[in-house]
């Protein structure tokens, strides 16, 4: 009966009382390095593969979140979604930034792993799947399940946005300055937001039994999708050409375990990854408790990525 009251009285509105603050960036990759985690070739491929993914998704956030704005009747939440809306706009020109003049400039062909993003975001999730119109009295409920969808992968990437941001090992390293901001600030916006997508998905109607078994789903689609993008990209490699990477191999997998065992810091362990998805699964979860607001914004106002921006548009 607990349960079923606290999920009764939940309010469904935002669940945030600070402005989410969107900024504009400005990176500079002519010195970043392939490996731009010193002596960690398959680190940074790993973690580059997620400038391959993000693009077209963020892009398809923004798409449908502008599709059900006028459906939003709590005035915060409609002004959260707006600025997650401009957050995530940007969060997609950044990283098609790292792929047009960092990864393609290197000689990585990653036209393969775009066109399969391509093909899940504009094609198969769009607002007319396969170019199929979506019966009027089933709209809603697409919408709702891809609203599922984006509260799933906003909570992955709220977690890794802390794992990001608390990060000093890569430092430590020595590794690419330019990298890191790119992570650590589109983390810290992903702190910033992280009650948005929930917020919106329940506000339209969105239910925990829904929510439960969707999330397992999309968690595995999502480590599916990361672990086959880096095999591609690294594959290209000739330090790699022995091990022939690919999705269906153990040995991709298996070298993301041991290095994440060996140092979590350099590579988030995916059993570890796999845990901060407990929290997701509950019923009683709350995306306000994950993570601390102030220390996002504290890096957002020093990322020299943001900074330089401000200095260009002077």
């Amino acid at each position: 009966m607990k349960l079923l009251s606290f999920m009764k009285n939940k309010v469904l509105g935002s669940s945030i009382d600070y402005k989410i603050l969107p900024r504009k960036v400005k990176f500079d990759w002519e010195k970043t390095p392939v490996d731009w985690i010193p002596n960690q070739p398959y680190a940074s491929y790993f973690i580059n593969e997620i400038n391959n993914i993000l693009p077209a998704g963020e892009f398809w956030f923004c798409r449908l979140y502008n599709k059900v704005l006028p459906e939003i009747t709590d005035e915060k939440l409609k002004q959260d979604v707006q600025a997650f809306i401009r957050q995530e706009a940007m969060h997609a020109v950044a990283h098609t930034s790292a792929n047009k003049e960092y990864l393609s400039q290197r000689n990585i062909d990653i036209q393969r792993n775009l066109d399969i993003m391509d093909f899940l975001f504009n094609k198969a999730l769009a607002d007319k799947p396969f170019g199929k119109e979506v019966p009027k009295i089933l709209d809603h409920q697409w919408d709702l399940f891809r609203l599922g969808i984006i509260a799933t992968v906003e909570h992955m990437t709220c977690v890794l946005g802390k794992y990001a941001l608390y990060n000093k090992r890569w430092e430590e390293l020595g590794a690419d300055p330019e990298m890191i901001d790119l992570i650590k600030w589109h983390g810290s916006e992903e702190i910033e937001h992280r009650t948005v997508a929930f917020d919106l998905y329940r506000h339209l109607g969105g239910g925990y039994i829904a929510r439960y078994y969707m999330s397992v789903a999309v968690i595995v689609g999502v480590l599916g999708l990361w672990v086959d993008g880096a095999a591609h990209i690294m594959g290209q490699d000739p330090r790699f050409t022995d091990k022939k990477p690919s999705l269906f191999r153990p040995w991709v997998w298996m070298e993301w375990y041991k290095i994440g065992r060996q140092d979590n810091q350099v590579l988030p362990n995916p059993i570890w990854l796999v845990a901060q998805q407990i929290d997701y699964l509950m019923p009683w979860y709350d995306p306000v408790k994950e993570g601390n607001t102030q220390d996002a914004v504290n890096y957002l106002n020093n990322s020299p990525a943001a900074k330089r921006a401000l200095q260009q548009a002077a």
